[in-house]
């Protein structure tokens, strides 16, 4: 989706995200038990480690679940293994969707997801008929208010950045993921906390939504995703102008 679309949304979910504090651990939890299983235990050389430890303080994880969760990538407790999937699948007004999940049974989440769309206007896709519409890159989204855009501008540049976007309420920074840890950490150094940070999917081509049916039940489809418990994010290619953001989040 667009910088400002995300942004809305992300804005839009705040205060339900607030609220789904243990949805967030479980999602962060599998995260970081992949990455210490791929990069190892220790924080200091495994750098998407060390970010998602940093993501989990923000969240007010407690350190014991944190613990657990590295314990569990290490092999050192017991327990499930986990698996990183995406499914693709179109939303209403031909939106395009990329659903991550992380889970430890696939017969679960592509029954949940399969549903879901189904439920809510969409239909799941095959392998690979959207991803071609889509790049990974690293985004940061933040308040315009967290710091000025020169000093931004130049922390972001100096640590990699692709690109700096200006948008009316706040910053877009986009990055190669190969260079998001980095930025990531040069933000905590500033003690700059983003309002939204992740390894996105973001798309080649937007699909206008105009009308304000279309673009609630857009957004529905998108909530009820991110409702299920094996899904780590949802991704769209789907632009809408600010008015109708504004007026959807009533």
């Amino acid at each position: 989706m667009s910088g400002h679309s995300k942004w809305a949304t992300t804005k839009r979910h705040k205060a339900a995200i607030d609220a789904k504090r243990g949805k967030i651990f479980s999602v962060i939890s599998k995260e970081i038990s992949l990455a210490t299983r791929d990069g190892g235990k220790d924080a200091e050389f495994n750098p998407r480690l060390r970010t998602l430890i940093l993501k989990a303080k923000q969240a007010n994880m407690p350190s014991d679940n944190i613990d657990r969760a590295v314990k569990k990538g290490a092999g050192e407790l017991g327990g499930v293994i986990y698996e990183e999937l995406l499914y693709e699948g179109y939303g209403p007004g031909g939106v395009g969707l990329i659903v991550e999940v992380t889970t430890d049974n696939k017969n679960r989440s592509a029954s949940d997801v399969r549903s879901t769309f189904s439920k809510r206007g969409g239909n799941l896709a095959g392998v690979g008929a959207l991803a071609f519409n889509f790049k990974r890159k690293g985004q940061f989204l933040l308040a315009l208010d967290k710091m000025p855009e020169d000093d931004l501008t130049e922390l972001a540049l100096d640590n990699e950045a692709e690109d700096v976007l200006v948008e009316d309420d706040h910053y877009e920074v986009v990055c190669e993921t190969a260079d998001f840890d980095r930025l990531a950490e040069a933000f905590e150094k500033k003690g700059i906390e983003p309002d939204s940070s992740e390894l996105a999917y973001l798309p080649n081509i937007l699909v206008p939504i105009e009308d304000e049916d279309t673009a609630r039940k857009v957004m529905n489809l998108i909530e009820a995703l991110e409702e299920l418990e094996d899904v780590k994010a949802v991704h769209g290619n789907y632009d809408m102008d600010k008015p109708l953001l504004e007026k959807i989040s009533l």
